[in-house]
């Protein structure tokens, strides 16, 4: 018998421990899981005066974000195992001290590389002290206190995006965006006092780590997601002079990623071979033994990247194009993370009374419809009604999905598997969050070449001044800084705001199109979505309940 609290234990009416539970162990709890919210919120927002701080390119910070999530989904199933073997709050108070130490690294960057490595450890951090929050929380709450502190943990990381987008803004406005990052490392000092006041959770005995299996699931995530993040840098198919190798003149990013698909494949291979030989794998198969269970992964991953690249785009937008501060950035992305936090809180309500396939449908077709007003009505004036408008329908949208989709995966498992599904949660999440940054970057920095090299085609300026403006790495940059450029050029007034010009409109079109390509990919999820199951919670009969309710429960 397992030592780990069982999240069913304690929900029967009248368990005395459902209603005399305190709650700060939940407020400590939550704002663990704030500081790591807060940090990768702080990216995007603060895009423009970091990219200048740290004299790098705009999408510098998609990288960052993308080492962050690649070393969570990696190493997160790892994590949940080191949980047990050690004991949960054990590695909770070890990551809040990590976490905290890599945020003193990230205060005090000079450089992108420095950054990176900060983002990088951090990231190999979380994804220890991700699967505990779960844990914790059944430790410390039983019945329907459990059911509300679940809740809440599981609105938490947009309800930290909204408020972080307001202050992460404010501060890189009128102080400097490093004051984020030390009060992260405030908030972490904060909670490793309060962290005693939480359970002490056992070692599980017999616990054994898949090492083989932690290596192929590690490779294949970090191969697809490098490989992804550099198809621009690279080249999609032939190798650019950036690669840093080519086999026949052909690019090695699609090379990893499908080397990446690969080894994922061989790593369910090799899970099911040890669960017939009666050995523990990394993760338990049963949490994609069904259509519907891997349909809600699928969806689960479209969702969360949709999300990440609206987080990109609107920042990139907002401060490059439009030549913004970051404060404004959060009072123009507010209304969608707001929406966002209010409908994963809400939608609860609508699960309990339409199926998972209806509501997901109508979520992606919501998104889609949202985005498409973004993209056919931004412009060089921000305050419109119709762009709000649209945040809030992808906000709904997104909100209800991610919410949806996580009770589906906790639904069509037995309690004693909330552990496998916790962590196979967060490798989907986190690797979405990489891939909708990353794909998010490079499309907009691609289209935005084209487009750049097609206005040139057509307008009558000198060679010279076109491979000024291009540059021999395209990236987004202001109209301020293109002038600074081209200004040491024997380009004449007329033509560097005619260049000016072109590169202006090529900005704006680049990121409509970005928007409208996210928005078909939306439609396109319909497909999974309507693959999930069809019945609402009311229908299941009592013989399900009862089957589910009599499962060994381990977190």
């Amino acid at each position: 018998m397992s030592s780990q609290p069982d999240l069913a234990a304690g929900s029967a009416a009248g368990d005395p421990r459902a209603t005399h539970a305190p709650w700060l162990p939940l407020i400590v709890i939550v704002l663990a899981q704030l500081q790591m919210t807060i940090n990768i919120n702080i990216l995007p927002v603060s895009l423009g005066p970091i990219s200048e701080d740290l004299d790098a390119p705009a999408t510098a910070t998609a990288t960052a974000l993308l080492l962050y999530s690649l070393f969570v989904a990696a190493f997160v199933m790892l994590g949940a195992k080191l949980g047990k073997i050690v004991g949960e709050r054990r590695v909770f108070q070890a990551g809040v001290v990590a976490h905290g130490l890599a945020m003193v690294l990230m205060a005090v960057s000079t450089d992108a590389s420095t950054m990176n490595t900060a983002q990088a450890i951090a990231g190999v951090v979380a994804a220890g002290l991700v699967p505990t929050l779960v844990v914790l929380i059944a430790a410390n709450y039983h019945g329907r206190q459990q059911e509300t502190a679940l809740g809440v943990l599981a609105g938490i990381p947009a309800v930290g995006s909204a408020v972080t987008f307001v202050i992460a803004g404010f501060l890189a406005t009128a102080l400097n965006w490093r004051y984020s990052y030390w009060l992260i490392v405030f908030l972490a000092v904060v909670v490793l006092i309060l962290s005693y006041r939480l359970t002490s959770i056992p070692r599980q005995r017999g616990v054994k780590i898949d090492v083989v299996g932690v290596a192929l699931s590690a490779a294949a995530i970090a191969l697809i997601l490098f490989g992804f993040n550099n198809l621009q840098t690279w080249g999609p198919l032939v190798a650019e002079d950036r690669a840093p190798f080519s086999v026949l003149r052909l690019s090695p990013a699609p090379m990893f990623i499908l080397l990446g698909l690969v080894l994922g494949q061989a790593f369910f291979a090799w899970s099911r071979r040890r669960v017939a030989a009666d050995r523990q794998p990394l993760l338990a198969m049963e949490v994609l033994d069904s259509v519907e269970e891997r349909s809600a992964v699928i969806a689960f991953l479209v969702a969360g990247s949709l999300s990440l690249a609206v987080g990109f785009l609107i920042p990139l937008y907002v401060q490059i194009v439009q030549a913004r501060t970051p404060l404004y950035s959060a009072v123009a992305i507010l209304p969608y993370a707001i929406a966002v936090a209010v409908a994963g809180v809400i939608s609860v309500r609508l699960y309990e009374r339409v199926s998972p396939r209806r509501l997901g449908i109508a979520s992606f077709i919501l998104i889609a419809i949202g985005l498409a007003v973004v993209a056919f009505t931004v412009g060089n004036a921000w305050v419109i009604g119709a762009v709000i408008l649209g945040l809030l329908l992808v906000g709904i949208g997104e909100g209800t999905l991610l919410t949806l989709l996580f009770n589906v995966l906790v639904s069509a498992s037995p309690k004693r598997l909330a552990g496998d599904v916790g962590a196979l949660r967060g490798v989907v999440n986190n690797v979405s969050n990489a891939i909708g940054a990353a794909f998010a970057s490079v499309v907009a920095v691609g289209l935005l070449g084209v487009l750049l090299a097609s206005a040139f085609d057509r307008a009558e300026l000198p060679p010279q001044l076109e491979t000024q403006v291009l540059f021999d790495d395209i990236d987004f940059v202001t109209n301020d800084e293109l002038r600074s450029v081209l200004g040491a050029t024997s380009a004449t007034p007329g033509q560097v705001e005619e260049a000016v010009a072109i590169n202006e409109d090529a900005r704006r079109r680049a990121l409509q199109a970005s928007f409208l390509i996210v928005a078909g990919i939306s439609l396109l999820a319909i497909f999974p979505a309507a693959r999930l199951p069809r019945y609402v919670p009311g229908e299941l009969s009592a013989e399900d309940i009862v089957s589910e309710t009599n499962e060994p429960g381990t977190v």
